[in-house]
C-alpha cells in the first residue's frame, strides 16, 4: 500500500475539494481495481473478526469498554492499540496503493470520522505479537491467510458494521481514472496538407503542361478568341511638344482636355445616345451612330472602343462623365492644341487636326517631331465600367512618349509688329494677298514671316483654305524690277559692266515679237549710268546688260541667287518655283528674263538672294528652326549649320549695295517711300503679275526689298502684295519703311554713321 499523489497520474489530480475520494487505495495485484466504490471501512467478508459477533449481525461494545476491543480468537490486544483519532494525521481523500513485497494487496482502513475513537488492528505475522501502541511497518498475513482463508475484522463493540461480502470489498476500491484521450498529431496533420498541397501543384502543371504543349491548334485557337473578346484596347495620346519663339514664347502647345469614346458592346441604345451627346460635341448624330453601333474591326476583331470626340473642353466632358444613364460611353483625359497668339504667325505654324495630327505649316512640316510616341493600354474587361480593368486579369501598359518641342528663330515682338503694319498698309490698297519676310543677313535666320490675310489659328475652318496659305513660301509671281539686281550683280562680277559703266537706251526694244520699254520713256540714244538704271527700273537697260552676259550665264546667276528651287526654310508646302533653263528660251524670253517676267519665284527666295547681296556676296540658306528641345530630359539639340555658297566677291557685292542706295535716295527713283530716318537704305522695287491657273491676272503684284543700314546691312526685309492697282514703289515701299524702323529700333542698331553717297543718273 502507498501514498501517491494523483496529481502526477491524471489531468484531474488537482481537484482536491472531493469529500468522497478516499485518502487510501488497494491494489490488486499492483493494479487497481476498477469499478468499486469507495468506503471509510471495508469488513472482511469472512474471518476471526467476523466470529466475534460481526459476522452475527452483534456487536457488544459495552461490554468490552472504552478501553477494550473485542478481536475475537486472535487475542485481546491492550490499550496501547487504542489511539486518539485526533492524533491521527490528516487524511488524503485520494485513493494510494502499495504493494509489499509478496505481491499481496492489503486494504487498511481507518476510522475517518472523530468521533468513533474506534480502529482496526492490522493482523499480526505468525509467532509474533504486536506490542502495545506500535503498528508493524509492513502489512502481515496470518496462517489463516496463508491457508487461503482471508483474515477477519474485529470492530469495537456497538460498531454496527456488520462484516461485508467479497462484492461489497470490491465496490470499497475507487478507480484511478483513465487516461485522457489522445489529442490529433499536429506532425500527421502537416504531412497530410503537404501531400495535398503539392498533389494540387503537380495537377495545377501538368495542365498547363498540355494546354501549351499538348493542345490542339483548334483549342489554341479558341482560348485566343476568348481572350480577344475580353480585351479593350486604348491608344494613349502622346503630349504633343511645344513650338516656341526665339525668346522661349509659346506659340503654340497642347494644354488638358478630355476624350468621349465608346464601347459599342456595352451601349444600349445608340440612337437615343447619339442624340443626346451631339449638341455637347459638336458632332452630327449621322456620324456618332455608327460608332456606337455593334461592329467589327478590319483585323476581324470585334470593336470595344471607338473615340467619339477628342479635345473636348474640361467642363463638357464631365457634365457627360455625370451622365449615369449612357452605358457604354467612358470619358477620359486628352490634350487639346492651343494657340495663345491666335493669329500670331497663324500663317506660319499652321494647325492640327483633332487627334493632334499637324494639318498645315509648320505643325505638318515637324509633326513628327511633335507628336510623340502614342502609348496603348490593353486590359480584360467584363460586364460593366468601361474603364474599370478586371482586378487580376490581363494588363499591358506602354507610357507614351511627350513629342519634342521646336525653338524657332521667329522673334514675337517683331513677328507682331510687322503683321500689323502689312495689315495696316494692305488693306488700305485693297490688296487681295500679301507677305512680309525679315531676315538676319549674318545667321539666315527668320526673325519674321507674314502673311494677309491673317486666321485664327485656333478656329482654322472658320476661313477657307486659301485664307490659310503662307504667302511668303506658297505664293509665286513674276518678281518683276527686282530681279534686276540679280542681273547687274552677275554683270558686275563676270565683268560685262563696271560702276562706272554707261549703258545706251532707247525708247524701246522689240524682241520674239513683244515690244519692251521704259516706264520712264528715254529719248533714243540717251546713255544711263548703272546706279540710273536701278533707280529708275529701266527695262531696256537690264536688257541690253543680259545681253552681254548670255543667257547661260543669267541662268546660272539665277541659281546661285536661290532660284528654281525651294530654299526649305522649313515650312511645309513651299513652293519650289521655276526658273527657265537655256534650252526653254523663246524668242521673247531674251527680253522677258532679265527684267523679271517668264520668272516664278517666291518672296522667300528673293529675299534670300538679296541677303547674299547684304552679306558680301555669302549666300546664307534661310532657315526658321533655331533649335529642338527634348520630350525626355529636355535636352536643346541646335538646328543643323545653313548651307551657304558664294555668290558674288566682296568688293562687287558691296559696289551693288552702294548703287542701290539710288534707287530710295534720288528724288525721281521708284523707292523714295523706303527711306528710313537716321539709316541708309539700299533696295529695289518691283512690279509683277501672278499666274493663276495658267492666266495672269488683271492685278499687279507688287514688291519691295531692300537693307539697312547700307553700308553694313543687318537685316533684309522684303514686302510683296498683289493689289488692284499701283506698284511696289507705292504698296510695298512704305510698309517696308515702317516694318526696317522698328526692327533697328528692337535690335538697337546704331544709325549710320556716313552720309549715302550722291549718283548720277546720266553720264
Amino acid at each position: 500500500m502507498a501514498e501517491r499523489d494523483q496529481r502526477t497520474r491524471s489531468p484531474r489530480a488537482g481537484r482536491t475539494t472531493d469529500p468522497f475520494r478516499p485518502a487510501l487505495q488497494v491494489l490488486d495485484g499492483g493494479r487497481p481495481q476498477r469499478g468499486r466504490r469507495p468506503a471509510d471501512t471495508e469488513p472482511p467478508a469472512d474471518g476471526p473478526a467476523g466470529r466475534t459477533g460481526a459476522g452475527k449481525g452483534k456487536t457488544d461494545a459495552g461490554k468490552t469498554g472504552a478501553g477494550k476491543t473485542g478481536a475475537g480468537k486472535t487475542g485481546k490486544p491492550g490499550r496501547a492499540a487504542q489511539r486518539d483519532p485526533r492524533r491521527e494525521p490528516p487524511r488524503s481523500r485520494r485513493p494510494e496503493a502499495d504493494r509489499d513485497d509478496d505481491g499481496d494487496e492489503l486494504r487498511r482502513r481507518r476510522e475517518r470520522s472523530a468521533g468513533r475513537g474506534v480502529r482496526v488492528r492490522e493482523p499480526a505475522r505468525s509467532g509474533a505479537k504486536p506490542a502495545r501502541d506500535a503498528r508493524p511497518p509492513f502489512p502481515t498475513r496470518t496462517r489463516k491467510e496463508a491457508a487461503g482463508k482471508p483474515p477477519g475484522r474485529t470492530l469495537a463493540k456497538g460498531s454496527p458494521t456488520a462484516t461485508r461480502s467479497p462484492a461489497a470489498k470490491s465496490r470499497a476500491v475507487r478507480a484511478i481514472a483513465p487516461e485522457p484521450p489522445k489529442l490529433a498529431n499536429p506532425a500527421r496533420r502537416l504531412r497530410l496538407g503537404t501531400v495535398l498541397a503539392l498533389s494540387l501543384f503537380v495537377m495545377i502543371g501538368v495542365r498547363l503542361v498540355v494546354l501549351q504543349v499538348a493542345s490542339s491548334p483548334a483549342d489554341a485557337a479558341r482560348l485566343i478568341k476568348l481572350r480577344e473578346d475580353r480585351i479593350s484596347a486604348i491608344t494613349l495620346p502622346a503630349p504633343r511638344g511645344s513650338i516656341l519663339d526665339r525668346d522661349g514664347t509659346v506659340l503654340a502647345h497642347s494644354v488638358e482636355a478630355r476624350y468621349v469614346a465608346a464601347d459599342p458592346v456595352l451601349v444600349k441604345n445608340p440612337s437615343q445616345t447619339a442624340a443626346i451627346l451631339a449638341p455637347l460635341l459638336g458632332v452630327a448624330q449621322s456620324k456618332l451612330i455608327p460608332k456606337m453601333t455593334k461592329h467589327t474591326r478590319a483585323d476581324g476583331r470585334q470593336s470595344r472602343f471607338e473615340f467619339l470626340a477628342q479635345g473636348v473642353d474640361i467642363a463638357i466632358g464631365n457634365r457627360i462623365a455625370a451622365m449615369k444613364q449612357l452605358s457604354g460611353i467612358v470619358v477620359g483625359h486628352d490634350e487639346r492644341r492651343d494657340v495663345p497668339g491666335a493669329d500670331l504667325a497663324s500663317n506660319l505654324i499652321g494647325f492640327t487636326s483633332a487627334d493632334n495630327a499637324g494639318l498645315e505649316g509648320m505643325e505638318a512640316r515637324y509633326d513628327s517631331l511633335l507628336r510623340g510616341t502614342p502609348g496603348k493600354q490593353e486590359f480584360e474587361i467584363g460586364k460593366g465600367d468601361l474603364d474599370a480593368p478586371i482586378p487580376g486579369g490581363y494588363q499591358s501598359y506602354t507610357e507614351p512618349q511627350p513629342g519634342n518641342s521646336i525653338e524657332l528663330t521667329i522673334d514675337g515682338d517683331l513677328q507682331y509688329r510687322v503683321q500689323q503694319i502689312l495689315s495696316d498698309q494692305l488693306q488700305k490698297w485693297k490688296a487681295s494677298i500679301g507677305g512680309a519676310i525679315v531676315i538676319d543677313i549674318r545667321t539666315g535666320e527668320v526673325l519674321a514671316q507674314a502673311s494677309y490675310p491673317g486666321y485664327n489659328a485656333a478656329k482654322p475652318l472658320d476661313v477657307p483654305p486659301s485664307t490659310r496659305d503662307d504667302v511668303p513660301s506658297g505664293i509665286v509671281a513674276d518678281p518683276g524690277s527686282i530681279h534686276k539686281a540679280f542681273m547687274i550683280g552677275a554683270a558686275l562680277e563676270e565683268g560685262a559692266i563696271t560702276p562706272d559703266s554707261a549703258i545706251t537706251v532707247g525708247p524701246a526694244l522689240k524682241r520674239g515679237g513683244y515690244v519692251f520699254q521704259d516706264s520712264h520713256l528715254q529719248p533714243k540714244g540717251t546713255k544711263m549710268t548703272i546706279p540710273g538704271i536701278l533707280a529708275l527700273s529701266s527695262n531696256v537697260g537690264t536688257i541690253l546688260i543680259a545681253d552681254r552676259l548670255g543667257k547661260q550665264k543669267v541662268y546660272e546667276y539665277q541659281q546661285k541667287f536661290g532660284l528654281g528651287k525651294s530654299t526649305n526654310e522649313g515650312v511645309a508646302g513651299e513652293v519650289p518655283g521655276k526658273i527657265l533653263a537655256p534650252d526653254e528660251w523663246s524668242g521673247s524670253a531674251s527680253g522677258s528674263v532679265p527684267i523679271g517676267m517668264s520668272v516664278d519665284a517666291t518672296l522667300v527666295q528673293m529675299a534670300a538672294g538679296y541677303a547674299a547681296i547684304a552679306n558680301d556676296g555669302m549666300y546664307v540658306q534661310p532657315h526658321l528652326v533655331k533649335s529642338i528641345i527634348s520630350g525626355k530630359d529636355g535636352k536643346t539639340t541646335p538646328a543643323a549649320a545653313p548651307e551657304t555658297h558664294r555668290v558674288l566677291r566682296p568688293e562687287v557685292a558691296r559696289q551693288l549695295r552702294t548703287m542701290m542706295e539710288a534707287v530710295v535716295d534720288e528724288d525721281d527713283a521708284t523707292g523714295t517711300q523706303a527711306r528710313v530716318n537716321g539709316y541708309r537704305v539700299a533696295g529695289k522695287t518691283g512690279t509683277g503679275k501672278r499666274l493663276v491657273d495658267g492666266k495672269y491676272t488683271s492685278s499687279n503684284y507688287g514688291s519691295f526689298i531692300g537693307m539697312a543700314p547700307a553700308e553694313n546691312p543687318r537685316f533684309v526685309i522684303a514686302v510683296s502684295a498683289e493689289v488692284p492697282h499701283g506698284t511696289g514703289g507705292d504698296v510695298a515701299a512704305p510698309a517696308f519703311r515702317d516694318m526696317m524702323s522698328f526692327a533697328l529700333l528692337h535690335y538697337r542698331v546704331p544709325p549710320s554713321s556716313t552720309p549715302a553717297p550722291k549718283f548720277r543718273i546720266h553720264p
